[in-house]
C-alpha cells in the first residue's frame, strides 16, 4: 500500500468500510485538533468526548458523503453534536470559571502581577459573555476561534448554509462585545 500520507482522508474512509484498521490514520490525524477543540470548550471530559466522536464516526464512516464536506469538517460537525449532549456542563463550566475568576484576590506588587490579574478577570469576562449565547451562535463562534475552521467548513459542520453561519458568529460578537466593552472603558 502506498505511503498513507499520500492517502486523501476520503479515500481512507471508503477503504476502511472493507478494511476498518484503514480508518485509525484519520484518527491519527485530526484526533489532536478535534480533542483541542473540545478541551476548551468543555475541559477535563474532552477525553470522553473525542472517543464518542471517533467511535460515532467509525460507525457512520459508510454513510460518509464527501461532496462538499472534508473529513476534518464532518469530524467537528460530530464533535459539536456530541458536545450537545454536554451542553449543560459545558454551561456550568463557563459559570464557574466566571465565579472562581471573579474570586481572585487582586495583589498590587508589580506590574507584571496586575496584568495576570487583569488576564483572569478578562477570562472570567469572557466566560460569562460564552455562556450568555445561545448554544447554536457560541458552536459557531468557538468552531472558528477554536477550531479555526472557514465559514464553508463550520457550514459544513453544523449542517447549515454559509449565510446561517455568518449570522450566528455575528450574534456572537455583538453579544459579546456588549459583555467585554465595559472593560475596555474602566481602564
Amino acid at each position: 500500500m502506498n505511503d498513507l500520507m499520500d492517502i486523501t482522508d476520503d479515500v481512507l474512509i471508503r477503504e476502511s468500510v472493507r478494511e476498518p484498521e484503514q480508518f485509525a490514520p484519520l484518527f491519527d490525524r485530526h484526533a489532536v485538533a478535534i480533542h483541542r477543540y473540545l478541551a476548551r470548550r468543555i475541559g477535563a471530559p474532552a477525553d470522553d468526548l473525542l472517543a464518542e466522536t471517533f467511535l460515532i464516526a467509525f460507525r457512520r464512516r459508510e454513510s460518509y458523503q464527501p461532496v462538499g464536506l472534508e473529513v476534518r469538517a464532518w469530524l467537528f460537525g460530530i464533535a459539536t453534536n456530541v458536545l450537545h449532549r454536554h451542553v449543560r456542563q459545558e454551561e456550568r463550566h463557563y459559570r464557574a470559571l466566571a465565579r472562581a475568576a471573579g474570586e481572585q484576590p487582586r495583589p498590587h506588587t508589580d506590574d507584571s502581577a496586575d496584568d495576570r490579574v487583569d488576564a483572569v478577570a478578562l477570562r472570567a469576562d469572557l466566560a460569562a459573555a460564552l455562556a450568555r449565547l445561545k448554544a447554536r451562535d457560541r458552536d459557531a463562534l468557538l468552531l472558528l476561534a477554536y477550531a479555526q475552521l472557514s465559514y464553508a467548513e463550520i457550514a459544513a459542520a453544523l449542517d447549515i448554509p454559509v449565510g446561517t453561519v455568518r449570522s450566528r458568529i455575528n450574534r456572537a460578537r455583538k453579544v459579546t462585545r456588549a459583555v467585554l466593552a465595559p472593560l475596555e472603558v474602566d481602564k
